[in-house]
């Protein structure tokens, strides 16, 4: 991509991978969870898929007025101490320590069983999603991603997981999803009826198990036993990204009037600014859009599916 000028001036500037091939934000828990994170705290921000590490070498990171931070968690709390953010008023002490217990389990333990699914055992379905343009596409995507797979199998070494089996991860991979079920039970977020920061970590990687693992087996756990997860991930995907379109939309997981606002998308942003509350259009001008409505006007509200709904259709079958 062309060097473009950033000025950070009173602006966050998000860096981040390229966009996938397949309509998903990211192939990243760790991008997805922050670009989630901004949209759910209705903080305006610019992407920058420029591919540079920060300092620390991390993905993704941000600027501020000129100051850089990477780590999503010190993003984060960089961001609620500089604006005034916090997805977490809501919630009393113990619910801020379960808060993030979830996260820790997700990101230091669950993260690296997924990374294995993609990055090892899929990765020739990996690599087709990946982006990259020109002339030697293929053999460079081929090399990345083999790069990538080395890499990802040493750091699960290091990290203790990858010393097990295959099937020993897989079941590893298990419990913490049967955990996260669990824990968001018939709940509309993890933490009860109102978002938090734990649901863009949750969402961050529950939305590569639902959408970029064709045929494995955390996508027929989630969009099988594990439905109640398949439905929260279709949730925050209505409420905070309503451009993100699928083509293999599953309409079980879909209200009557979700399904047919579904059929009409505009593409995921790319270099541009973002606000939840006003975007503008390929000629720049700018377009309402309140928090609780998508592009149609239709109530984001009203995705939710009822259970009974689901053990009807399973009864059907």
């Amino acid at each position: 991509r062309k060097e473009q000028e950033l000025d950070s001036k009173d602006a966050i500037i998000l860096h981040q991978f390229s966009r996938p091939t397949n309509g998903v934000p990211s192939l990243s828990p760790f991008c997805l969870k922050m670009e989630t994170y901004l949209r759910m705290a209705d903080l305006p921000y610019q992407n920058y898929f420029d591919g540079k590490l920060s300092p620390q070498g991390k993905m993704p990171w941000i600027e501020y007025n000129h100051k850089k931070v990477s780590g999503t968690e010190f993003i984060i709390d960089f961001l609620e101490e500089k604006l005034g953010v916090n997805l977490n008023k809501h919630l009393g002490p113990h619910e801020r320590a379960v808060s993030r217990a979830v996260t820790k389990m997700v990101e230091e333990h669950f993260y690296w069983t997924l990374a294995y699914c993609q990055w090892v055992e899929n990765l020739h379905e990996t690599q087709k999603m990946v982006s990259l343009f020109g002339p030697f596409s293929d053999l460079l995507k081929w090399i990345l991603c083999h790069l990538t797979k080395g890499i990802v199998k040493r750091e699960m070494y290091g990290h203790g997981i990858g010393r097990f089996s295959e099937e020993e991860m897989y079941t590893l991979m298990e419990k913490d999803m049967r955990t996260l079920a669990s824990l968001l039970g018939d709940k509309k977020y993890i933490m009860g009826p109102n978002v938090s920061t734990v649901d863009a970590t949750v969402f961050g990687h529950l939305a590569q198990a639902m959408w970029t693992l064709p045929g494995t087996r955390p996508e027929r756990l989630i969009k099988g036993e594990l439905i109640n997860l398949a439905m929260y991930c279709e949730r925050i995907r209505r409420k905070f990204w309503p451009e993100w379109h699928h083509d293999d939309d599953n309409t079980l997981y879909e209200s009557e009037e979700s399904s047919e606002a579904s059929k009409t998308y505009s593409p995921l942003q790319d270099f541009s600014f973002y606000s939840r509350t006003e975007t503008f259009d390929e000629e720049g001008n700018s377009i309402s859009q309140t928090p609780d409505t998508d592009y149609t006007g239709h109530s984001l509200f009203d995705s939710d599916v009822d259970m009974d709904e689901y053990r009807d259709h399973e009864q059907c079958k």
